[in-house]
């Protein structure tokens, strides 16, 4: 029988991509020379943030801002798609595929926690099965252009947590899996009954993983 009271969290960059999708699909959508340029000016806030002189979410929306610009949503959608369609498949790891087929099949929720914008994770993650997707989020201005900055927090280590936390609200899964890659990932692991982190160890045998948590 489906058991909706477990739940799987999935990080995507490193987790399930190869590799940071962010990167790949702004070079993608403004080519090579305006991503150089805006990586160049977004440096300030590039190097504040590897020495921990202000927060990962302030450097990224200064990244974006340098190489998207002031893009419309329907633009960014229409990019987005492209992405989805031609370039983000070969990104992807059969393996982490694979496991979030095998939740599917169990019948347990999934749900994808990423510090990566939803502008495609979102279309990628329902095509796939994800019910939920806790992203960060690009806010946009009055004329439905991307403003420059995010229209929640940047959903990275302890906001994931609160993300998943405030999905959930009221009615906590009875098991929680979690998949992560990096210290981004380090809380929501924390929280979960069931972690796995790649680099730590061989992914858990799912079935065996459950039944330990019934019988306990």
């Amino acid at each position: 029988m489906p058991d909706t009271s477990i739940v799987a969290a999935f990080d995507f960059d490193g987790t399930i991509s190869t590799t940071d999708s962010l990167r790949v699909f702004v070079r993608s959508t403004v080519g090579t020379p305006r991503f150089v340029l805006g990586a160049l000016l977004a440096a300030p806030w590039l190097l504040g943030a590897a020495f921990h002189l202000i927060d990962r979410g302030t450097a990224k929306a200064a990244f974006l801002r340098a190489t998207l610009g002031a893009r419309p949503r329907a633009q960014l959608d229409a990019d987005a798609q492209r992405f989805v369609q031609d370039r983000l498949p070969a990104l992807l790891r059969p393996e982490m595929l694979a496991r979030v087929r095998q939740h599917r099949a169990l019948g347990h929720r999934i749900v994808l926690v990423s510090a990566s914008p939803g502008v495609y994770l979102r279309p990628w993650a329902a095509s796939v099965g994800f019910e939920a997707v806790l992203c960060t989020e690009l806010a946009f201005d009055a004329q439905d252009r991307f403003a420059g900055v995010f229209a929640k927090p940047n959903c990275w280590g302890p906001e994931k947590a609160r993300r998943l936390e405030a999905w959930w609200g009221q009615t906590p899964p009875r098991v929680l899996f979690a998949y992560g890659d990096s210290r981004g990932d380090k809380e929501m692991a924390e929280r979960a009954d069931h972690a796995w982190i790649r680099g730590q160890g061989k992914l858990m045998p799912l079935t065996d993983a459950d039944a330990r948590t019934r019988a306990s």
